[in-house]
């Protein structure tokens, strides 16, 4: 492996990064590793999409589905995706309801990474028949940068 420097922290101090690493028991045991923006300074946006996220019912047990959308404008640090991939299967077998799920996520994120900006959209699967769609973000977006649409249909059902 490279010597390469990011910042404040080598890439070998990654933990995950490279390393077959076990998933994480909980969400409050993942860790959520980041690097250096090495283009700190210019302002970007970062899509995260997972389109098969799990949890369960925290009353019932039952698997509950989500399609996740996350963006962020970076400032110093990126959310490493190997980490962040743990960190979202964690939930897997962790009982929350989908606003908890979702805002847990969003201020993960905020708590690692300080991103200037961030938004995620939780676009649940219907749970007693009626879906539920959990919207954050920090605040308006810096100008001039060009935000997609998430681009996630909104649930039809059958209709």
């Amino acid at each position: 492996m490279s010597d390469h420097k990011t910042s404040d922290k080598k890439i070998e101090d990654l933990g995950q990064l490279g390393q077959v690493v076990e998933a994480p028991a909980s969400p409050d045991a993942a860790v959520l590793e980041t690097v250096a923006n090495p283009q700190a300074g210019t302002d970007f946006v970062v899509r995260f999409t997972a389109p098969e996220f799990t949890s369960v019912c925290p009353v019932t047990g039952q698997p509950d589905f989500a399609h996740l959308v996350i963006d962020y404008i970076p400032k110093k640090r990126l959310v490493e995706s190997k980490s962040l991939k743990l960190y979202l299967t964690s939930f897997r077998n962790h009982g929350a309801f989908h606003e908890d799920c979702t805002l847990s996520i969003a201020k993960k994120i905020i708590a690692a990474a300080k991103p200037k900006w961030l938004r995620i959209g939780g676009y649940w699967y219907p749970r007693g028949g009626i879906p539920i769609d959990v919207f954050y973000q920090t605040g308006e977006a810096p100008k001039g940068v060009w935000i997609p649409d998430q681009g996630v249909a909104p649930y039809r059902g059958r209709g």
